[in-house]
């Protein structure tokens, strides 16, 4: 895949209907790793997440037909959502297959912006394949929330702005689920500035891309429970992001659900803006690595604020 021509073909298709979200500068975590540290704002995003991107412009490539026979995607929440927002753009209809565990609040943002939710299987991996097979079956377009080239095309418009708000960006920090979002943001960044450092951030409790590319195929191994369910989940068999990861990740860093819980409570006392658990995991993987970090000019990616009140309300 060639990711760059996604993503400039993404940026000139969907910028009308994205936000260019905030690279705000943040003087207390430059001072805690000695770097510049930048927090690209993707929880301000429509829908608090970035996947509006890639959702906006996989939806924006089908023609008028495609839309009209329907539109089926699985998703943990912010896809889904970002799906249905999408759609509503073109007063196209869609089904959002997320799994059972689904966070409530994130189900009930899916059926507000007007797209029908089922509720299949356990885990990530198990929803995708059955959403699959249920488009395929009713004759529906299927929308991957990462394994898609102009859903990563849509994920890397993130770099092209930050290619704008930054002159020299030396190492990114992105939160790491099913690859969509660090490949988009990777292909296209290191089309242009090749010595960008790209670290995958997980949480320890669901690391299916890290040890997949540890041991060179993607392994079928269960997640444990993690604030950070945006990331959570397997991978679909043969997934173009494995690959892409493989290729464009310099680096990966896991983080305790402990970790994840003091990073994004440190976050909101500092910065007052809400963030979710997979934003939590960029931020605490980069102090994790601070002693890297000194005179460099680092982003990390707050990729979405989709936070219940409850959880909220637990971590405080």
């Amino acid at each position: 895949m060639d990711v760059q021509k996604e993503v400039i073909a993404a940026e000139s298709r969907i910028r009308p209907h994205i936000r260019e979200t905030i690279l705000d500068f943040s003087p207390h975590y430059s001072e805690l790793t000695g770097g510049n540290v930048y927090f690209k704002l993707e929880n301000l995003q429509f829908t608090g997440s970035f996947k509006v991107r890639g959702a906006m412009n996989k939806i924006m490539s089908l023609s008028p037909e495609e839309r009209d026979r329907g539109v089926v995607t699985a998703s943990t929440g912010n896809h889904g959502a970002a799906a249905a927002f999408s759609l509503g753009k073109f007063k196209a209809t869609g089904i959002v297959f997320v799994p059972v565990g689904a966070v409530p609040g994130k189900v009930q943002t899916i059926e507000r912006l007007g797209a029908e939710v089922h509720h299949y299987g356990e885990d990530g991996a198990v929803t995708e394949a059955h959403a699959r097979q249920y488009a395929e079956e009713h004759g529906m377009i299927y929308i991957s929330p990462y394994n898609d080239p102009q859903v990563i095309g849509g994920q890397g418009t993130i770099a092209v702005e930050l290619a704008r708000q930054l002159e020299t960006i030396e190492c990114i920090y992105v939160a790491l689920g099913g690859g969509g979002l660090i490949s988009g943001i990777a292909g296209y960044i290191k089309s242009i500035q090749p010595a960008v450092k790209i670290v995958g951030c997980s949480p320890a409790n669901s690391r299916v891309m890290i040890e997949s590319v540890k041991s060179g195929r993607i392994l079928d191994i269960p997640s444990l429970p993690t604030l950070s369910d945006g990331t959570a989940g397997g991978l679909e068999p043969n997934s173009i992001t494995f690959d892409l990861c493989r290729s464009l990740v310099d680096d990966f860093e896991t983080v305790t659900e402990g970790q994840i819980q003091a990073g994004l409570r440190q976050y909101l006392q500092i910065h007052h803006m809400l963030i979710e658990g997979s934003a939590a995991v960029a931020i605490a993987a980069c102090l994790k690595q601070k002693e890297r970090l000194a005179g460099k000019n680092v982003v990390v990616v707050l990729c979405g604020a989709n936070i219940s009140l409850q959880t909220l309300k637990e971590i405080l």
